[in-house]
């Protein structure tokens, strides 16, 4: 059994939904292979993926809050990045988060929890997806299980491998 699970390793064609850039990609993505850049304004990510895609910052555009653990997840935020009529989502992630990154972006946790909780999210959830409800899941990611999966990623990032059960992780 093996902790990580690699989602872009099964992209095969799939990859060509994600032509969005590193350096377009939203200040709330949680780190990871898959992330909105410039993606649009219509809601439609919710729709293929509500447990990791999350609207927010100036636009509201589409964010991964959640990195997707199995290959069902990975086809539901594939449907999602290819329902983007930007195709601003990317899955080039590991090649540039490092661990100092995810250790930063950890760090700067707070700034994220402050946004979240600062907005009426019911009230901006005009297509009635679940908005607000997804962000309380979110920052009960944040204060719960995201750590730990971190964790894991960084030891993806510094091993090239997923950890075994009991293997000592790397600290954030």
């Amino acid at each position: 059994m093996t902790l990580y699970y690699d989602p872009v390793a099964s992209l095969g064609k799939d990859r060509e939904a994600f032509r969005g850039g590193w350096d377009d990609r939203l200040w709330l993505n949680v780190p990871g292979p898959f992330y909105g850049g410039e993606t649009d304004t219509c809601r439609t990510g919710r729709l293929s993926a509500p447990q990791h895609v999350l609207y927010g910052g100036e636009y509201l555009t589409e964010y991964v809050y959640r990195q997707p653990r199995t290959p069902a997840e990975t086809a539901r935020l594939v449907e999602a990045a290819d329902q983007d009529p930007f195709l601003g989502y990317g899955c080039d992630g590991d090649s540039w988060w490092t661990p100092d990154a995810v250790r930063e972006w950890w760090r700067g946790r707070g700034r994220i929890t402050r946004y979240l909780s600062a907005h009426d999210w019911d009230d901006m959830d005009w297509a009635e997806q679940g908005v607000a409800a997804a962000v309380r899941d979110f920052a009960d990611y944040i204060a719960g299980p995201l750590p730990g999966d971190l964790r894991i990623y960084l030891h993806w990032l510094e091993e090239g491998r997923s950890p075994v059960p009991g293997e000592r992780l790397p600290e954030l």
